[in-house]
C-alpha cells in the first residue's frame, strides 16, 4: 500500500475483500466470512457498548462470566454489527458510478484506500471526496458526516500536486506494477512473504461452481510425484518453492527512474515543476516526463540536456498511468492484464503481515532497476514513511502513549490494544532496519573514540548497544557470554511487566536482533536520560549489582501491583552502608522517572528467579532429584533463571498440595467430631478422602493440559469448604497454618507463594533479622529447581509418548518445552530421559528432532563467533564453507578468499569508523570438517551435557537417522541464512556441496516482545469451551465475533486469527456447511503460509484440514494435490518416519482409494500401518482402524485372502481392547462374514472356470467401488471428526450433565491459561470410548459432534 497511516492497520485488506461481497449479494453473514477485516471497528457497535456496561469488567477474568446469563447477547450482537452497513455512489472521472459497501466507523481514509486498490480507479491517489460540494475530511469518521446516508453519492475530485504527493503518486504506481512480482517476499523487506497455496488449488476455491468439478468419474491424474511416494530416499529442495505462472510478470515499462535534472532549479519551480521522472517504455522509446502541480506531462530533455517545455503530444494527465497509457501501446495492455491478475488474486496473498517471515530458500533472481527501491536505500526513508512528514517518530512517546489511552470499555480497550499493537508492529520493523544498519557499518556511533566493542549508537530515535560486557558489568556473571543473553532475558522481563499491564509503570520498546554473528538491543529512549549520568538518574535499584542500593515510595507501590501475578517477594537487602532498603523486584531492575515525569524500569533481566540447577552455590546442597540427575552444573554464565511458565506451574501444584494437606486434616477433625458430617457442600466426602493419599507428583504431568482438572474442581470445593469454615473454628485455622508452613507460604492465613529473586545473588546481602525468611526461600528456589527435574520434564516425556503434543521439528519441539517451563539448556536432560523411557520406540521422533536440535544449536554457538571475525566482503564464501563444513561429505572443503587482484596495494592501516569486528581476518579459512564435529560435539557435552556419537556429519546422519536437508533447514532458520533453490548433492565426495553464489543473504533473527487481544482472546476461549460441551451454535458465534475483535486489533494477518478461522472452518464442516468450511479454511492456511512460513509444520496440518473440506465439496483433484504438497513439506522437515505421517498417509491412501487408484492406495495405507504399529503400539485401537483400512482396499482389488488377514488382525485388537459385544468388535466381525462369502464366492467361480473352460456359466462378479460417502466417512473417522446420533432427550441429558461439568471446572478455567493455548486444537470434551467409537451416523442435525 501506498499510505501507510498508523491510525488503520487493516485498511489495505478492507478494500480488497470487500470487492467480492458487493457482487455476493451478501450472503449469509458477510461480517464474519466473506470480510475479514472490512468491519473495522466492529466490536464498537452500540450494541456492545450496552452489553459491557451491564457486565462490569468480567470479560478481563474470563470470557464465560458474561456469556452464561443470557445467550442472546450474542445473537443480538452479531445482527446489530451487520445492519449497521450502508452502501454509498461513487463518481469518479472516466468511469461508470459504482456503489461500495461501507460501515459508520470506518474513516473517509479507508474509502481512499479502497478507490486507490480497485482496478479501474487504482491509478489515483489524489484525491478528495466530496459530498453535495463540501469535502470530507481525511480522518473524520464517516458516522460524524452530516448527511452521508444510504444511497449518498460522493464525488473524487483530483487534487493540485505536491512533492510529497507526486513521490507518493510515483511510488504507488511502481507498486501497481511490482504488485505480482514476488522479489520482495524473498529479499524479506515491506513485511512481505510468499504463498503457494494457490499453485495447488488453480486459483480460489470458492467457485468450484465455475470450474468442472472432479466428479467421481472424470478421469483425474493422481500419480503421485517419486520422490512423495512412502519408501523414497530422495529428498529434493525444488519443489519446496514451485514457480508460480504469474510470476513471469508482464513487462510495461523497461525503466521507470528519477530523472538526474533534479530538483527543479528556481524559476521551473515557480512554474509549478516539482520533479523530473525518466522512462524507458518497452518499445524503447526514451522520454522525459515532469510532475507538476497540475499532473504529468512530457518534456524535451534528454539524458544530456534540459529543456523543461512541453513535448508532443501535448497531453496533461492528473495520473501517470494514463499518461504512459497515451505513448505506449505496450503499457496499456499490459498494465490493464497486471491490474485484472492483482485484483484476482486472494487478498491474504498480499496484505502485509505484521511482523516480517524471512524466507530460507529463493531463486535466482534477476536485479531490475528500480527507483523507489534505490531512493529507499539512500534515504533510509527517514521522514517519508512516518504519519507526520519530515520528524523522524519518538518511539518512546508513541510506545508510552498508546498505552495510556482509556481501557474501562470494549471500544476502549479494543482501540488501545489496536494502538498498541501498531506501534510495536512499527517499531520492530524500524529496530530491524537500524540493527542491521549498525553492524553493516553505516550508522555512526555516538562514542566514536572507543573500540569497536564498547560503541553504541542512536539511530531513528532508538539507541542501539552491541552484547558484549563493556564495563566489565558482568563481571561476576560470566562476561561476554552474560552480556550475550542478558539482552533476552531483559526482554522476557519487559514482555511479562506489559503483560501484567499495571498502570503508571513503564517499560522501553525492546527488540533484541541477532545479524551476523552479533546481538543488538534495540530499546526506545527515556526522554533526558542522555543528558545525565546514570547514578544520578537511577532513583530505585542498583547499577552495580548490589553495592549501592536505593529504594522509591512510589516504585515500590507501583512493583507491588505486579508481584501477585509475576510470584515476587517484598524484601530487603543491604547497601554499601548496611543500611536495610526495601525492594520489589530483583535489585538489578532499575527506576528511572524521565523528563516527561513517566516511572520507568529497565534492566529487567532478573525478574524470575534463579535456576539452582545451574548455579552451584559453595556450601548449598540440593534435593537429591537434582544431585541424581547430575546438578548442580556450572554454566557459562550465571543469568540462568526459570521460566515464567515453571513458576506458574510450581505455584499451582503446591497449590493442590496446600489443598490436599488442609482438607486431610480438616476431615481428619470432622470424622473426630462427628457433629456435623454435611458441612462438606458438594464435594462427596470419601472422594476428598481418596484424594490426598494420591503421590503429588503424577498429578501434575498434564497441569497445562487441564488433565488433572477434575482434580483441580475439587481442590476448589474444598477450598470452599475450608473458607467456610475459616473464621469460626481456631483448630481450622490451626490447620492452614500448618499446611501453609509446609508448602512454604509467605503467610499463614492463606495460600501465597512467591519468590525472591535477589537470592543466590552475588554481590547481594540481606539483613540479619530476614535470615529465617531467607532460608525458607533459598528451600523454595530448590523443591523448584527438583519439581523442574521430577515433574515437567517427565510430564513432556509422557504427553510425547501419548501423542498429547507432536512436535514436527526444532522450534515446535522448543514451543512445546517452553510452555511447560523447561528451558532450553534441559533438553540433553530430555533426550537421556527418552533414551531411558519404557516407551522408547513410541518416542523415536522425537529422539531424532531433540538430536537434530542439539546439533543444529550447537553449531549455531560456533557460528556465531565464526561469523564475527569475517568482513563484508568474504561473508557468502565464510557462510558457503561453514555450510560445507557441517553438512558436505566433501572430506576437504577449501574456502575461497575474497580475490587477490582486487586488494590494493597500499593498505590504509587504521580505518576510523570500521564496523565491528571488521579486522582483516581469515581465521574462518581454516576450518576443517573433522575440527567442525569436534567442536559441535563438545559443544553439546558442555551446553547440554549430552554425548554426541558422531565425528562427521555422515556418522551423525547414520547413528541417528537424521536428513541433511532437515539439518540444513534448521541451520539455516536459526542463523537467518538464504540459500539458492537448488538441488545439493551433499554426499558427494567428489567436490563440496555449496559454492559462494549459493548464499544469497543473511537476514536478521529477531525477537521481540507480542501484544496480546485479550478480549478477542476471551471470547475465543469461551467459544471453545461452548463447543467442547456440544453448543456448537454458540460456540460458532462467540468465535465468529472473536475473529472480528481479531481483526479489530491485529489488522487481517496474525497466528491467533488463523486458529480462529481454523476452528471455524472445522466447526461450519461439522455442521455440514462445507462452502463456509472451504473459504474458512482457505485462509488459514494462506494465513498459516504468510504469517508462520511455508513449511512450518502449522502449515502442514492447514493444508490436511483443507484438503479433506475440499474431498467433501468433490474436489478431488485439488484434494490430492494438497495432500500431496503437505506430504512433501512434512518429508523435508522432519522424514518419514513421524506419527503424523501415519494420518497423513491414511488421508491419501482413502482418497485414492475413493478414485480408484488401489495399487498406490495400499503403498499409502500400508505404510500408515507400519507407522501407526511403531508409535501407537500393535495392539492400539488406531492399528486396528488402519487394518480395516487396508482390507477395504484388498476387498476392492478382489484379493480375498489378504483382505481376511487384515480384518482379522483388526477384529483380534478389538476383541482384546474392547470385548466382544462393543459395537466395533460387531461391526468387524459383520465384515469379517462377509469378506468369507465374497471370497467363497470368488472360489467357485474360479474352480468353476477350471472344470468346464471357456464355456463355464459364471455369474457376474459384484466388484465393489467405494462410494464417496463412505470413503468420506472413514476420512471424518481417521480426521478425529465424529458425528454421534442422539435423540433430543439424550441431548437434554448430555447438557445437563455438561453444564454441571462446567460449573466444576469454571473455576479452574483462571487458574490454569497455558501460555499459548492459541496454537492446540481444543481438547475434546471427556467422550467414553465406547461413545466415541461408535459408527459415525449420517449427518443428522442433532447429532453431536466433538473434535479430536
Amino acid at each position: 500500500m501506498v499510505i501507510k497511516t498508523d491510525e488503520l492497520p487493516a485498511a489495505a485488506p478492507a478494500d480488497s475483500a470487500r470487492e467480492p461481497s458487493s457482487q455476493a449479494g451478501g450472503k449469509g453473514r458477510p461480517g464474519a466470512a466473506e470480510l475479514p477485516s472490512v468491519m473495522l471497528l466492529n466490536g464498537d457497535c452500540p450494541e456492545s457498548l450496552k452489553k459491557e456496561e451491564g457486565a462490569a469488567e468480567p470479560p478481563r477474568e474470563n470470557g464465560l462470566d458474561e456469556a452464561e446469563p443470557g445467550e442472546e447477547t450474542t445473537g443480538q450482537e452479531v445482527i446489530v454489527i451487520q445492519d449497521t452497513g450502508f452502501s454509498v455512489k461513487i463518481l469518479a472521472p472516466g468511469i461508470e458510478p459504482f456503489s461500495l459497501q461501507v460501515s459508520p466507523q470506518e474513516m473517509v481514509q479507508e474509502i481512499h484506500q479502497v478507490l486507490m486498490d480497485r482496478e479501474d480507479t487504482c491509478h489515483r491517489t489524489c484525491f478528495s471526496l466530496h459530498l453535495d460540494g463540501n469535502m470530507l475530511d481525511h480522518f473524520s469518521e464517516l458516522r460524524s458526516v452530516e448527511g452521508l446516508q444510504e444511497g449518498s453519492v460522493l464525488r473524487v475530485v483530483e487534487e493540485p500536486y505536491t512533492v510529497r504527493e507526486a513521490r507518493i503518486h510515483v511510488r504507488h504506481v511502481r507498486d501497481l506494477l511490482k504488485s505480482l512480482d514476488p522479489s520482495d517476499a524473498f529479499n524479506g523487506v515491506d513485511c512481505n512473504s510468499l504463498s503457494f497455496l494457490s499453485v495447488f488449488t488453480d486459483g480460489d476455491l470458492g467457485d468450484s461452481g465455475k470450474r468442472k468439478k472432479g466428479l467421481e468419474m472424470d478421469p483425474i491424474d493422481c500419480t503421485p510425484p517419486e520422490y512423495i511416494v512412502p519408501g523414497s530416499r530422495e529428498r529434493p529442495l525444488c519443489p519446496l518453492q514451485p514457480q508460480n505462472r504469474d510470476w513471469k510478470p508482464l513487462q510495461c515499462l523497461k525503466v521507470l527512474t528519477m530523472s538526474g535534472w533534479n530538483p527543479p532549479p528556481g524559476n521551473r519551480k515557480m512554474h509549478g515543476d516539482l520533479m523530473y521522472l525518466f522512462v524507458i517504455t518497452a518499445e524503447d522509446r526514451q522520454v522525459s516526463i515532469t510532475a507538476s502541480t497540475r499532473g504529468f506531462y512530457l518534456n524535451q530533455s534528454t539524458a544530456y540536456h534540459f529543456n523543461p517545455k512541453p513535448a508532443s503530444p501535448r497531453f496533461l494527465s492528473h495520473s501517470l498511468v494514463e499518461l504512459l497509457n497515451q505513448i505506449s501501446p505496450t503499457f496499456k495492455k499490459n498494465f490493464a492484464a497486471l491490474q485484472k491478475k492483482r485484483v484476482q488474486r486472494h487478498p491474504f496473498e498480499r496484505i502485509a503481515t505484521p511482523f516480517q517471515v524471512y524466507s530460507w530458500t529463493a531463486p535466482q533472481a534477476e536485479h531490475a532497476m528500480d527507483c523507489v527501491r534505490a531512493e529507499d536505500a539512500y534515504t533510509s526513508r527517514l521522514g517519508y514513511e512516518e504519519h507526520i512528514p519530515g520528524q523522524t517518530r519518538d518511539w518512546n512517546e508513541e510506545l508510552q502513549t498508546t498505552r495510556e489511552l482509556p481501557r474501562k470499555n470494549l471500544p476502549e480497550r479494543l482501540l488501545r490494544e489496536r494502538a498498541i499493537f501498531k506501534v510495536h508492529s512499527d517499531f520492530t520493523a524500524a529496530a530491524t532496519r537500524g540493527a542491521m544498519a549498525v553492524i553493516d557499518g553505516n550508522v555512526m556511533a555516538i562514542n566514536p573514540s572507543e573500540e569497536t566493542k564498547m560503541q553504541m549508537f542512536i539511530w531513528n530515535n532508538i539507541f542501539f548497544s552491541l552484547g558484549f560486557d563493556v564495563r566489565d558489568h558482568y563481571k561476576d556473571f560470566g562476561g561476554d557470554v552474560a552480556a550475550y543473553v542478558a539482552p533476552t532475558n531483559d526482554l522476557n522481563g519487559v514482555r511479562t511487566y506489559n503483560a501484567v499491564d499495571v498502570e503508571g509503570l513503564y517499560t522501553l520498546g525492546t527488540v533484541v536482533v541477532d545479524y551476523r554473528g552479533y546481538r543488538v538491543t534495540a530499546q526506545s529512549i527515556i526522554p533526558g536520560i542522555l543528558e545525565r549520568d546514570q547514578e544520578q538518574s537511577v532513583i530505585y535499584g542498583s547499577i552495580d549489582f548490589g553495592k549501592t542500593v536505593v529504594s522509591h515510595p512510589r516504585y515500590l507501590e507501583l512493583l507491588e501491583r505486579t508481584s501477585r501475578p509475576l510470584k515476587i517477594l517484598r524484601h530487603r537487602v543491604l547497601n554499601d552502608r548496611d543500611e536495610e532498603v526495601e525492594l520489589c523486584s530483583s535489585v538489578e531492575c532499575k527506576g528511572i522517572i524521565g523528563n516527561d515525569g513517566r516511572h520507568y524500569i529497565l534492566d529487567l533481566l532478573r525478574t524470575f528467579p534463579p535456576d539452582l540447577n545451574f548455579l552451584p552455590v559453595p556450601g548449598e546442597v540440593l534435593p537429591e532429584e537434582c544431585t541424581r540427575a547430575g546438578f548442580p552444573r556450572a554454566h557459562r554464565h550465571k543469568l540462568c533463571c526459570l521460566r515464567q511458565e515453571l513458576v506458574d506451574a510450581f505455584v499451582e501444584h503446591r497449590y493442590l498440595l496446600f489443598m490436599k494437606l488442609a482438607a486431610l486434616q480438616l476431615m481428619q477433625q470432622k470424622a473426630s467430631k462427628m457433629e456435623n458430617p454435611t458441612s462438606l457442600e458438594n464435594g462427596s466426602p470419601p472422594d476428598s478422602m481418596s484424594k490426598p493419599e494420591d503421590p503429588p507428583a503424577p498429578e501434575v504431568g498434564g497441569e497445562e493440559e487441564g488433565s488433572s482438572a477434575s482434580g483441580l474442581a475439587k481442590v476448589k470445593e474444598l477450598a470452599e469448604t475450608i473458607a467456610s469454615d475459616d473464621g469460626t473454628d481456631p483448630r481450622s485455622r490451626e490447620v492452614i497454618r500448618n499446611a501453609c508452613k509446609a508448602v512454604g507460604s509467605i503467610s499463614s492465613t492463606a495460600f501465597d507463594v512467591r519468590f525472591n529473586p535477589d537470592i543466590f545473588s552475588p554481590g547481594v546481602r540481606f539483613p540479619e533479622s530476614c535470615q529465617e525468611e531467607v532460608r525458607d526461600q533459598k528451600q523454595l528456589l530448590k523443591d523448584a529447581a527438583a519439581f523442574l527435574l521430577s515433574c515437567q520434564i517427565p510430564g513432556l516425556v509422557k504427553d510425547c509418548a501419548d501423542h498429547a503434543v507432536l512436535p514436527m521439528d526444532g522450534a515446535t519441539l522448543a514451543e512445546v518445552m517452553r510452555q511447560r517451563g523447561i528451558n532450553m539448556r534441559y533438553l540433553g536432560k530430555v533426550l537421556d530421559l527418552v533414551l531411558r523411557s519404557p516407551a522408547r520406540d513410541q518416542l523415536d521422533h522425537i529422539y531424532k528432532i531433540g538430536i537434530g536440535e542439539l546439533i543444529t544449536r550447537s553449531a549455531k554457538h560456533i557460528f556465531k563467533t565464526y561469523l564475527q571475525g569475517v568482513e563484508l566482503s568474504g561473508l557468502s564464501a565464510a557462510i558457503s564453507h561453514f555450510l560445507n563444513c557441517f553438512l558436505s561429505s566433501y572430506p576437504n572443503p577449501v574456502a575461497h578468499l575474497p580475490a587477490d587482484e582486487l586488494v590494493s596495494k597500499k593498505r590504509n592501516r587504521r580505518r576510523r569508523n570500521r564496523p565491528p569486528g571488521a579486522t582483516d581476518n581469515t581465521a574462518w579459512a581454516v576450518m576443517t570438517p573433522q575440527e567442525l564435529w569436534k567442536n559441535i560435539c563438545q559443544e553439546a557435552k558442555n551446553y547440554f551435557d549430552f554425548s554426541l556419537e558422531c565425528e562427521t556429519v555422515d556418522q551423525a546422519v547414520e547413528t541417528y537417522g537424521l536428513q541433511k536437508i532437515t539439518l540444513l533447514r534448521e541451520i539455516s532458520l536459526k542463523t537467518g541464512i538464504q540459500i539458492l533453490l537448488k538441488e545439493y548433492s551433499f554426499d558427494s565426495r567428489h567436490k563440496p556441496a555449496f559454492t559462494e553464489e549459493d548464499v544469497l543473504n543473511i537476514f536478521p533473527v529477531v525477537k521481540h516482545v507480542n501484544p496480546k487481544a485479550s478480549d478477542a482472546f476471551h471470547f475465543f476461549q469461551s467459544g471453545q469451551a461452548k463447543v467442547q460441551q456440544g453448543f456448537l451454535k454458540e460456540g460458532c458465534e462467540l468465535i465468529s465475533e472473536a475473529l472480528n475483535l481479531f481483526n479489530n486489533v491485529y489488522g487481517a494477518m496474525h497466528v491467533e486469527i488463523c486458529a480462529c478461522l481454523r476452528l471455524l472452518a472445522r466447526l461450519h464442516y461439522i455442521m455440514g456447511d462445507y462452502a463456509e468450511a472451504l473459504s474458512n479454511q482457505q485462509k488459514a492456511v494462506l494465513m498459516s503460509e504468510r504469517v508462520m512460513g511455508i513449511e512450518h509444520p502449522n502449515t502442514i496440518q492447514e493444508y490436511m484440514h483443507l484438503a479433506l473440506y475440499c474431498f467433501a465439496s468433490s474436489q478431488l483433484s485439488t484434494a490430492l494435490s494438497l495432500l500431496y504438497r503437505a506430504r512433501y513439506l512434512m518429508l523435508l522437515v522432519f522424514g518419514e518416519d513421524h506419527p503424523e505421517m501415519a494420518l497423513l498417509d491414511n488421508n491419501i491412501g482413502l482418497v485414492l482409494h475413493g478414485v480408484m487408484e488401489y495399487d498406490l492406495s495400499l503403498r499409502f495405507l500400508e505404510n500408515a500401518l507400519a507407522v501407526s504399529t511403531k508409535y501407537h503400539g500393535p495392539k492400539s485401537l488406531k492399528v486396528a482402524l488402519s487394518h480395516h483400512l487396508v482390507a477395504r482396499v484388498y476387498e476392492s482389488k478382489a484379493e480375498f485372502r489378504s483382505a481376511l488377514q487384515h480384518e482379522k488382525e483388526g477384529y483380534t485388537i478389538y476383541k482384546t481392547q474392547l470385548g466382544e459385544d462393543h459395537e466395533k468388535t460387531k461391526e468387524s466381525s459383520e465384515y469379517l462374514k462377509c469378506l468369507t462369502q465374497q471370497a467363497v464366492a470368488l472360489q467357485r467361480t474360479m474352480n468353476e472356470i477350471y472344470r468346464n473352460g471357456s464355456s463355464a456359466n459364471i455369474p457376474p462378479l459384484k466388484f465393489t467401488a467405494p462410494s464417496m460417502a463412505s470413503v468420506l466417512e472413514q476420512l471424518n473417522v481417521i480426521n478425529g471428526i465424529l458425528f454421534i446420533p442422539l435423540s433430543q432427550k439424550d441431548l437434554e441429558n448430555l447438557k445437563a450433565e455438561v453444564a454441571r461439568r462446567h460449573q466444576l471446572q469454571e473455576a479452574n478455567k483462571n487458574g490454569d491459561k497455558a501460555e499459548e493455548p492459541m496454537a492446540t486444537e481444543p481438547e475434546p470434551l471427556g467422550v467414553p470410548e465406547d461413545v466415541a467409537s461408535q459408527p459415525p451416523a449420517a449427518r443428522d442435525p442433532s447429532s453431536l459432534s466433538l473434535q479430536g
